[in-house]
């Protein structure tokens, strides 16, 4: 629970930078949902863990630390509006990887403890992150990755 929140408020921290760095107005506004997404998924874990008795403060998410550090370096390359919002997908991407495969086992986990409330509420957020995953991948397919190609 803990590793999840971490994730959640760090993402909240650094998607506004993502957001303005994104030439493509589809992609922008992928990235700008999934931020607020991300703002009910922070309340959704907050409701967990009040309901499992648990401080969701605590231990920081060094995994998601490093690949936000890694879309950071990627902002910072010299490289082509249309090549640079290919490589923010390919790191969002990521994440959400991250994210589902969390998702995934402690919504799990909750369920076969009997915490089918935290196991309902674990699950939206796991729908939502697959979700932005298919989205994001569209995207690529069907813009991005042949702008930044002719780019």
């Amino acid at each position: 629970m803990q590793a999840l929140y971490s994730a959640e408020n760090l993402l909240v921290d650094s998607m506004p930078r993502m957001v303005e760095n994104t030439q493509n107005e589809e992609l922008r506004k992928a990235f700008t949902v999934h931020l607020q997404e991300t703002q009910q998924q922070i309340q959704r874990l907050e409701q967990a863990a009040q309901i499992l008795g648990v401080d969701p403060n605590g231990e920081e998410n060094v995994a998601l630390q490093g690949l936000i550090a890694e879309g950071e370096k990627l902002m910072q390359k010299d490289a082509s509006p249309e090549v640079l919002d290919a490589a923010l997908i390919a790191a969002a991407q990521k994440i959400e990887h991250y994210e589902i495969a969390g998702y995934g086992t402690a919504a799990y986990l909750a369920e076969e403890l009997g915490y089918t409330e935290v196991a309902q509420l674990l699950q939206q957020t796991l729908q939502e992150e697959k979700k932005t995953d298919v989205l994001l991948n569209e995207i690529a397919k069907n813009s991005v990755n042949r702008r930044a190609e002719q780019a």
